[in-house]
């Protein structure tokens, strides 16, 4: 029988409505979200449910947000009977990833990622920090850019080939951008407010530290691959790897080509289709699809009857 690798999204995937069609189909579903607004301590379903949108934005509401709604996804289709034989998610996403593999409940990840968005959010005064899509050029040729550059700038994810992230100080971001057009490269600014996965998030990381050693971490049922490190990790090291992860690149194409060792086909959990679309660029024949209301569900079971 073929076998699933289920991934789940990061920052930038919310949407208003997302994980409604779900928690008004699946007694999982609502058991998920009545478990986050009580961990959350106000109504995160009605935040994802309704809106607004401005606020589901804001970082701090976000990453609970889609925590709550990409494991919502994942329990539906584990009362499905479909499961993975190994995770991984972008970013937030990994957190999301740790709690359907039960590495951490539910319970304990909520007010861990509400700690981890505001220490992010406030790590790096608004305005001095950056980050930038970059698209049609390799990755040596985006590191040898930012290499080249005396302020803090650095590849902040490698999503496929040909498409990287880069983050860091504002100013050292906007010379690199330019020294990538001039290469021949695109580059998309990115409407965020926090560098993520560069060095100026150091300080926050090691703020997150003591709220992460709290945790009682658990053997995953299910192997989850880390964005630093690209590749499956006993539980002894989710704390160094997740502090880490803060301010190191994610690997996520390395992850992919990892996964694809171990699994025949994906399936996006959660919001949108971001990652979606990055697998198939890695390989187009390896995506089963996405599962974020009842007809995505219904499309990846009809499509796991025939693999």
């Amino acid at each position: 029988m073929a076998t699933l690798a289920f991934v789940f999204p990061g920052q930038g995937a919310q949407q208003v409505g997302m994980g409604k069609d779900l928690y008004e189909n699946f007694e999982s579903a609502r058991m998920v979200f009545q478990q986050a607004d009580a961990a959350a301590g106000y109504d995160l379903g009605r935040l994802c449910f309704e809106g607004p949108l401005d606020k589901l934005n804001q970082t701090e509401f976000a990453q609970p947000a889609l925590l709550a709604s990409s494991v919502a996804a994942g329990e539906v289709l584990k009362e499905q009977g479909i499961e993975a034989v190994i995770m991984a998610g972008l970013s937030l996403g990994e957190y999301s990833a740790l709690v359907c593999a039960q590495a951490l409940s539910l319970q304990e990840a909520i007010p861990l990622v509400q700690r981890r968005a505001r220490l992010m959010q406030a790590a790096v005064p608004a305005g001095e920090g950056a980050m930038a899509a970059v698209l049609g050029l390799d990755d040596q040729a985006v590191q040898t850019a930012c290499a080249a550059d005396q302020g803090i700038v650095a590849i902040a994810n490698y999503n496929c080939p040909g498409q990287y992230v880069i983050s860091g100080g504002s100013e050292a971001v906007q010379r690199v951008s330019v020294r990538l057009k001039e290469s021949g490269g695109r580059v998309m600014p990115l409407a965020v407010s926090v560098p993520s996965h560069s060095e100026l998030m150091k300080p926050a990381a090691e703020e997150l530290r003591p709220y992460l050693e709290a945790i009682d971490w658990i053997e995953p049922m299910v192997p989850v691959v880390s964005n630093v490190n690209a590749t499956a990790n006993p539980a002894s090291r989710f704390v160094d790897l997740l502090v880490r992860q803060l301010y190191s690149p994610v690997r996520w194409e390395q992850s992919v080509r990892y996964m694809m060792n171990l699994a025949d086909y994906f399936v996006e959990v959660g919001p949108g289709s971001t990652l979606s679309g990055l697998i198939k660029k890695i390989d187009k024949n390896r995506l089963l699809g996405q599962v974020n209301d009842v007809k995505s569900l219904e499309k990846v079971i009809e499509k796991v009857k025939t693999i």
